[in-house]
């Protein structure tokens, strides 16, 4: 039986391949020449990988057409103390036997005896690749030989290395690392990969170390120079990573390039704030968005994503509710974008309905904007328990956390300005630079929070360094949106982990809007900014008197609670009210004017 995919090869050929399952192998060998003779021989023929499985006892126990991960070997678990007892020998018809990125994770995920790569070109054999299971600090690794001669290949015996790993597994206290450890890689600016970073730590990701490359022409095979390529495979196996993040946007084939020639995962950052999303997403909406981006990135990449699409992969770009929906073809997933479209387009409808109620009431709107962890969500945390609308519910608070992208979905709360004015409040998603335009897209519905907003708090983490930059990358966002023009207050936060020289170089750069510095966290200044929101927002009140009967004071308390009362007095004919009310306080109340 020959497994895998045997759409038009010729019956001489699958019988050729059938012929192998006679073949002997010598238990400490990796391979017969026979066996290599036949597999660069059909390869050659079809262009296409050959794969076969050998048992500790030389028998062949299973050959395909296509890849590794044809081979159906049963999952061991660590605790048995043991490896599975199938080593795999398969070629690469690029003509480089070096370990893919699949070839290695399939060795640890399988827990093969070994993985045999052998590199085939114009019908030639041109060198060979083993790996193995070891041992590392109690941790099962893998490691594998340099390209290397079928001679010096033939010289190596396998059940010794075998043997050595399962001693150490049962000498051992041995678990699986299925933790990912990254690689950064850059041509932007250092402090982009340092940014990189800390969305690698919103992950669980520990970073081992960044490579920079400075280049006036982006590479189109590897995005980055040949040289560096082969500095960054050399630097995987000194750390043992098995991720390698860059920091810009990847074609689908310069993953599939990426990962053949360093041999571990490569994702891009796109994939990596797409992962954050879907991990953070809690409401269905906000879901639906992070689905709908991540179907939209794909879509274009299903022929290269390499390693995110295997069975054997995991990780970061593998999560989230996009996770069903990574091996099905494009027409599916033009499918499912349809829906989810049509879904956004429902709860759309819902935010219209709520923003003409507020419309229709005359209650300005307010939005929080700003880059990602300058602190919204503790300020419209805190503004909202200092100024909690009196005739509104205790409501729970948004998440707040010292992390990228802690706030994905949209809240709007009520809240009173000093001036007795209640508005809205919405906390934003925060933005960061190179924000995927999938995810601006996906996120249109939720961001007209800020298109429709009578006012922006423009949000600045003052303690950064990259404190102008992170201003620029949001306006840049707020352009895409078309509210770059809208009232703006430009709100410097965290102003107590600051020096005033340093806060006030930050104002002189921004000296265009109007600026207040602030701690959300402290309460520093909150009275104040409260105050200029009351200033900038279009004051729409108008003053009236009014003498409301004693047989009608429900009319007293209703003011009390929706207009501004200046003066309120005890009189002969009923209580005297002076108060700046709206259009319906005013129209409700007519008939007590005076």
């Amino acid at each position: 039986m020959i497994y895998g995919n045997v759409d038009g090869v010729r019956n001489s050929i699958l019988n050729e391949l059938e012929d192998l399952y006679d073949v002997r192998i010598d238990k400490d060998s990796f391979a017969s020449l026979e066996l290599i003779d036949t597999m660069v021989k059909v390869t050659g023929i079809l262009e296409r990988e050959i794969s076969v499985a050998i048992d500790r006892k030389g028998r062949i126990i299973s050959v395909a057409v296509g890849d590794s991960t044809t081979v159906e070997v049963p999952l061991i678990d660590i605790k048995e103390k043991k490896l599975s007892g199938v080593r795999i020998i398969h070629t690469h018809p690029n003509g480089s036997s070096k370990l893919s990125a699949l070839d290695n994770s399939a060795l640890l995920k399988l827990k093969l005896d070994a993985i045999v790569a052998l590199g085939v070109e114009e019908d030639k054999l041109n060198d060979i690749t083993l790996g193995f299971c070891e041992v590392d600090n109690n941790v099962l690794v893998g490691s594998h030989t340099k390209p290397i001669t079928l001679e010096e290949a033939m010289a190596i015996n396998i059940l010794d290395k075998i043997s050595h790993c399962e001693e150490m597994i049962k000498l051992n206290k041995v678990e699986e690392d299925n933790t990912e450890k990254a690689i950064l890689v850059g041509c932007d600016t250092e402090e982009s990969l340092v940014e990189l970073e800390e969305l690698a730590k919103a992950c669980n990701t520990p970073v081992l170390c960044h490579v920079f490359q400075n280049r006036y022409k982006i590479d189109s095979a590897f995005y980055i120079g040949s040289g560096k390529v082969e500095e960054i495979a050399m630097l995987a196996q000194a750390y043992r990573a098995n991720v390698v993040i860059f920091d810009d946007e990847l074609s689908g084939s310069q993953v599939r390039n990426l990962e053949e020639a360093i041999g571990i995962k490569v994702i891009d950052r796109t994939t990596l704030i797409l992962d954050i999303f879907a991990t953070r997403a809690k409401s269905r909406e906000s879901k639906i968005q992070v689905e709908l981006a991540q179907l939209k990135y794909r879509q274009s990449r299903l022929g290269g994503l390499g390693t995110i699409l295997s069975r054997t992969g995991g990780g970061i770009g593998t999560k989230g509710p996009g996770e069903k929906k990574l091996e099905i073809d494009r027409r599916r997933i033009r499918e499912r974008i349809y829906d989810l479209t049509n879904e956004l387009k429902k709860i759309k409808k819902v935010r219209e309905v709520q923003r003409e109620n507020r419309t229709k009431q005359q209650v300005m709107q307010v939005a929080l904007v700003g880059y990602t962890n300058a602190g919204k969500s503790t300020l419209r945390n805190t503004l909202c328990d200092i100024a909690a609308a009196k005739d509104m519910m205790q409501k729970d608070k948004v998440f707040e956390a010292d992390m990228l992208f802690a706030t994905l979905d949209v809240t709007t709360r009520a809240i009173t300005l000093p001036d007795n004015r209640g508005i809205t409040l919405t906390d934003t998603v925060g933005f960061v630079r190179k924000l995927p335009h999938e995810l601006v897209e996906a996120f249109k519905s939720t961001l007209e929070e800020v298109i429709y907003a009578d006012l922006l708090l423009h949000v600045v983490d003052a303690s950064s360094d990259e404190a102008l930059k992170q201003i620029e990358a949001v306006e840049e966002v707020l352009q895409e949106l078309g509210a770059r023009d809208k009232e703006q207050i430009l709100v410097l936060n965290k102003i107590d982990r600051k020096n005033e020289e340093e806060i006030k170089l930050i104002k002189e750069k921004v000296n265009e809007y109007t600026i207040i510095e602030i701690s959300a966290k402290e309460r520093i200044n909150l009275d104040i900014l409260m105050n200029i929101i009351s200033e900038k927002l279009p004051y729409t009140l108008k003053q009236a008197e009014y003498i409301i009967p004693y047989t009608d004071q429900q009319i007293v308390a209703y003011m009390h609670r929706n207009a501004n009362i200046m003066e309120e007095d005890y009189r002969d004919n009923g209580t005297y009210v002076k108060a700046e009310v709206d259009d319906e306080v005013y129209n409700k109340c007519i008939e007590f004017l005076i």
